[in-house]
């Protein structure tokens, strides 16, 4: 995994267990949820880590698209299949999300080292 990588998913990790360190049941709960859904069930986990990357780029939050390019790539995403996650994200999307699609390029591409 690429340093920048690595440096992401670290940083994520220590503000999530200090927000999840706060006495917030709703904050709890959320993020119980959001784990909660990404696991193995009537879909794959690798198709929701896919469908979590499309929405994530049409709403062009790059912590977001980090993560879930990482966790794609994790779930055992190939090349090709992550060029069609991407046409479909700027399909969606529309021109806006390019400098999206080429952070998660770049990433993508850091990750294949």
């Amino acid at each position: 995994m690429s340093e920048k990588a690595k440096k992401f998913q670290k940083e994520r990790e220590q503000l999530n267990e200090a927000i999840l360190a706060r006495d917030d049941i709703n904050i709890k709960r959320f993020f119980g949820i959001d784990g909660a859904v990404y696991r193995e069930g009537a879909l794959d986990a690798k198709t929701k880590e896919m469908l979590g990357l499309v929405a994530s780029l049409v709403l062009r939050c790059d912590d977001c698209i980090s993560y879930h390019v990482i966790q794609s790539k994790q779930a055992g995403v190939k090349e090709k299949e992550f060029d069609e996650i991407m046409s479909i994200g700027l399909v969606v999307g529309g021109s806006i999300t390019i400098p999206h699609v080429r952070r998660a390029y770049q990433l993508w591409k850091e990750l294949q080292d």
